[in-house]
């Protein structure tokens, strides 16, 4: 069952694992986001993985999972400052981030709002350039659709696309279903509209001066390897992981050779 938070006027679910490391010397903490539109237990593979050896968090973003629904538009720093009152409430000071997807590019969008509070940075199957006039259309359609039909048609639509359907995880492909199914279409109906209205990320992570590590899935069609490229060449201390055989959530499609990356990026972080 999931803690919960009233903070930045919203009841804010999240799982807080590790907080009791039995480790001598536990790890810098690790914050992950979720994508769109999923919840927090897309990174259960990498709660298990870590929790042992340092606090793992992971929330449920505003209008999704079991966190408040918002309708209307919830631009991507709204997530932010969602994430910062959320760490400050649990007095988390300094931490890895990461993201996936538009988990992401909500984590660019924290960079300014916490500053060196961020001690590394996971940037995962995502991209950083502002919405084209075609991207702002397609999402505020999409956002209308969500909130006229719900979510069953998109979810059984895209799935494909988020898991590749011949990967080594059969049970990945159920968990994407049902967090899709599950996720309230006026949340998910609020991000795209937000994501419509995105700045351009890349001067951020020009001045990126931690640690970072970009994954991506060998077959994800919704962010290409070349999307990941043009990252790993704008972060000065960033290395490129592409994960074979996975789509846009190799997380949860090899979860072994994802949080074999992860922890090769922790490692960089502690020392």
């Amino acid at each position: 069952m999931a803690d919960t938070a009233e903070v930045n006027g919203i009841r804010v679910a999240y799982e807080d694992d590790g907080r009791r490391s039995t480790t001598a010397r536990p790890g810098t903490p690790l914050v992950l986001i979720h994508g769109h539109p999923f919840d927090r237990s897309m990174w259960d593979p990498q709660r298990t993985a870590f929790r042992e050896r340092r606090r793992v968090i992971v929330p449920d973003l505003r209008g999704y999972g079991e966190t408040t629904v918002v309708p209307g538009t919830t631009p991507l720093s709204v997530f932010a400052e969602d994430l910062r009152a959320l760490l400050d409430h649990l007095g988390v000071e300094r931490f890895v981030l990461g993201g996936l997807s538009m988990g992401g590019q909500i984590a660019m969008e924290c960079l300014p709002v916490f500053g060196q509070r961020i001690r590394g940075l996971l940037l995962a199957d995502t991209f950083a350039e502002p919405e084209t006039e075609d991207g702002v259309r397609a999402r505020r359609a999409m956002a209308d659709r969500l909130s006229r039909e719900g979510m069953n048609g998109y979810a059984a639509e895209v799935l494909t696309r988020m898991v590749e359907p011949a990967g080594p995880r059969p049970e990945a492909t159920p968990h994407v279903l049902r967090m899709m199914r599950a996720a309230p279409p006026e949340g998910a109906a609020a991000a795209l509209r937000g994501r419509a209205l995105r700045p351009d990320y890349r001067p951020l992570l020009r001045a990126v001066r931690v640690p970072t590590l970009v994954v991506v899935g060998r077959l994800d069609t919704y962010t290409p390897v070349r999307d990941a490229e043009s990252l790993r060449a704008l972060v000065p201390d960033s290395e490129l992981h592409v994960i074979e055989g996975a789509g846009h959530l190799p997380n949860l499609e090899r979860p072994g050779e994802f949080g074999t990356a992860l922890a090769g990026l922790l490692w960089r972080v502690d020392g």
